[in-house]
C-alpha cells in the first residue's frame, strides 16, 4: 500500500459515529483517501456493508460508544506494506497479507448480463499487464508502487497461480472509482475490465448452458455437474466466434465471480479436487445461471458442500434451499451423512438452520401421525389394521393423479411431499414407534403414537449429523422440556415450531434426480 493512494488507520484510536438510515452507527475507519473519503466498517454488521463515505459525515463518538467499541472485537485495519522476511515462502507471505488485501472490495459493482450488482466482498481477479499499464494514468495510480515485493504481476498465462492473483487483486483495490466496475459474461463467466470489450464478447458468445452433465431436472430448473479435473483437458466452443475455452478456466472464473459474494471461504484456484453444481433456469433460448455450489470430491470429514452462492437477483426464491437439499441427496445416495464445510457465514448458518429444522419437523410430523397424511381414513374388514408402520398408498392410475403448478416452470403430482422422506424411511419409522390403542366406553378406541428413540437414531433417520440435529432442535426450542434427562416432544410442539418457522414442503423432488 502506498501513501499516495491510502493511509493506514492503525494509528486511529478514536471511534466515530455516522448517521446511517436515520440512526447513529459506530464505525471503524479502515482506510482514508487524499480526497477526504474514508472506508468504514459498521460495528456489529457484516463486512459486505463496508463502504466509502465522505469524511465530513464522521462525528466523534461519546464515551459510552467508545466503551462499546473497546468491548467489541473490530476487524483488523489495513497495514502498511512491509517487505517479507527473507526466510518466508511466497505462500506464507500471501497468508500474512491476506487480511490487508481483502480489507475492502476491489470492485464496487459487477455488470452481469442484464444486471448491475453491487458486490459484497473482495475477489482476487487477476490484473493483466495491459490493465496495469492503463492504471498508470489514473490519479494516484501506479503500476509499480502497489506491487507486492517478490511477487510477479499477474498475466493471462499465470492465471492459476494464487500469488499472482493476489498481486493483481491488490493492485485493483487501489484503482479509482471510474475503474470499479467489473464486466462478466453471464454465459461463460469470462471477465473484462472495460464495457466495450464486454459488449463485443457477449455478441459473439453463444454458450447456451454450463458445461458438464445434467444431474437434476424438474421443469425448467436444471442442475449441472462440472468436474474440474475430468473436464480440464477438454474445451468447449462458442460456435459463432469459433473460440475455445478451457473448462477448468470456466470453473476458476465461476469461483472468482462467487467470491464477490462469499467472505469466509478460501478460494481454491486448483479445481482438480472439486465438483461444481450449477443451477440454471431455462427459457426458449438458453439456460440462465441462478447460483452454484461446490464440494470436494474426497472429503475425510464427509463435507457435502464447500461454498454456495445464489446470485443476488435470484435470492429469496427457494433456490438456495434447492441446492442444499440436493447436496444432502448426493450424500444420501453415496451412503454418507454429510454436513457443510465450516466455518459458515451468517447467511449460510441461517439457511442451513432453516434446512435442518424443516427436515426434522417433516420427520416428526410423519413419525407422530397415527395415519399417513394422504390416508386420513382407513377401512378394514374383519380385523384391525396394523398402524405401527406406514400403509401403502391406495392404487391409482398414474394418468388420473391431480397435478398442481408449483410456480417453478413445471408441474408435480399433488402428493404428500410436505411429509415425504427418502426411500426406506418408512421402515425406520415403524421400528421407532409404538401405537397405543385405548378402548372408549362407547366401544370405539383412541390410538396414540409413542416414540422412544435416541438423538443418534433421529439424526440417522433424517440423514443429519448428530451435532447439526442437536443444534437445530435446541434453536427451535424442542430440547427445552426434559425430565430425568429425557426430552419430551409432542405433536402440538412440532406444529407450533412449524408455524413459527414457516416450514414448507421440500423444494427438491428426488424423482427428478439423475445421478446414477
Amino acid at each position: 500500500m502506498t501513501e499516495s493512494t491510502s493511509t493506514s488507520a492503525r494509528s486511529q484510536n478514536t471511534s466515530y459515529i455516522v448517521n446511517k438510515n436515520g440512526a447513529d452507527q459506530l464505525v471503524d475507519i479502515l482506510q482514508r483517501r487524499p480526497d477526504g473519503q474514508v472506508y468504514v466498517h459498521y460495528d456489529g454488521f457484516d463486512k459486505r456493508l463496508d463502504e466509502w463515505i465522505p469524511g465530513a459525515s464522521l462525528k466523534p463518538a461519546n464515551e459510552s460508544a467508545r466503551k462499546r467499541r473497546r468491548d467489541t472485537p473490530s476487524p483488523t485495519p489495513t497495514e502498511p506494506e512491509t517487505r517479507p522476511d527473507p526466510l518466508m515462502t511466497e505462500e506464507e507471505f500471501d497468508i500474512k497479507h491476506h487480511k490487508q488485501i481483502t480489507a475492502q472490495r476491489n470492485f464496487d459493482k459487477v455488470n452481469f448480463g442484464q444486471w448491475r450488482i453491487k458486490t459484497w466482498y473482495f475477489s482476487p481477479y487477476p490484473l493483466t499487464d495491459s490493465e496495469l499499464e492503463d492504471s498508470t494514468g489514473l490519479p494516484g495510480g501506479s503500476a509499480s508502487t502497489s506491487k507486492i515485493p517478490g511477487v510477479n504481476r499477474a498475466t493471462v498465462r499465470s492465471h492459476g497461480r494464487t500469488s499472482d492473483l493476489l498481486a493483481g487483486g491488490l493492485t485493483r483495490s487501489h484503482l479509482s472509482a471510474e475503474k470499479s466496475i467489473l464486466w462478466v459474461c453471464d454465459r461463460c463467466f469470462k471477465y473484462m475490465a472495460e464495457g466495450a470489450a464486454w459488449e463485443m464478447h457477449v455478441k459473439q458468445c453463444d454458450r447456451r448452458h454450463p458445461p458438464g452433465r445434467k444431474v437434476y431436472q424438474r421443469g425448467a430448473h436444471i442442475i449441472w455437474e462440472v468436474d474440474g479435473a475430468k473436464d480440464k483437458v477438454s474445451t468447449y466452443c462458442c460456435p459463432r466466434s469459433n473460440t475455445y475455452q478451457d473448462l477448468q478456466l470456466y470453473c476458476q472464473n465461476l469461483s472468482l465471480f462467487g467470491k464477490l459474494f462469499i467472505d469466509v471461504k478460501t478460494l481454491f484456484f486448483d479445481c482438480d479436487n472439486f465438483l461444481f453444481y450449477i443451477l440454471t433456469d431455462a427459457d426458449s433460448q438458453r439456460d440462465h445461471v441462478l447460483g452454484f455450489f461446490s464440494k470436494e470430491k474426497i472429503s475425510y470429514d464427509d463435507y457435502n458442500l464447500a461454498c454456495i452462492i445464489v446470485l443476488p437477483p435470484y435470492q429469496r426464491k427457494g433456490y438456495g434451499m434447492l441446492m442444499i437439499e440436493f447436496s444432502y441427496e448426493v450424500s444420501r445416495r453415496a451412503g454418507k451423512i454429510g454436513t457443510p464445510e465450516r466455518p459458515l457465514s451468517d447467511l449460510g448458518l441461517r439457511s442451513y438452520l432453516t434446512y435442518w429444522v424443516a427436515t426434522l419437523i417433516r420427520f416428526f410430523r410423519r413419525l407422530l401421525s397415527v395415519l399417513p397424511p394422504d390416508r386420513p381414513t382407513i377401512t378394514s374388514s374383519g380385523r384391525l389394521p396394523d398402524l405401527t408402520g406406514v400403509l401403502p398408498p391406495p392404487s391409482e392410475d398414474a394418468n388420473s393423479r391431480k397435478k398442481r403448478a408449483k410456480g417453478w416452470d413445471g408441474e408435480t403430482p399433488d402428493s404428500n411431499s410436505t411429509f415425504s422422506s427418502p426411500n426406506g424411511l418408512d421402515d425406520t419409522i415403524a421400528a421407532m414407534r409404538t401405537v397405543l390403542t385405548i378402548s372408549n366406553p362407547d366401544g370405539s378406541a383412541t390410538s396414540h403414537v409413542v416414540v422412544r428413540s435416541t438423538l443418534a437414531e433421529i439424526a440417522s433417520a433424517t440423514n443429519l449429523r448428530i451435532e447439526d440435529a442437536a443444534f437445530a432442535l435446541n434453536e427451535c426450542g424442542l430440547l427445552g422440556s426434559t425430565l430425568d434427562g429425557v426430552v419430551g416432544i409432542t405433536r402440538e410442539m412440532v406444529e407450533a415450531v412449524a408455524n413459527e418457522r414457516n416450514v414448507k414442503r421440500m423444494c427438491l423432488d428426488p424423482a427428478h434426480v439423475m445421478l446414477t
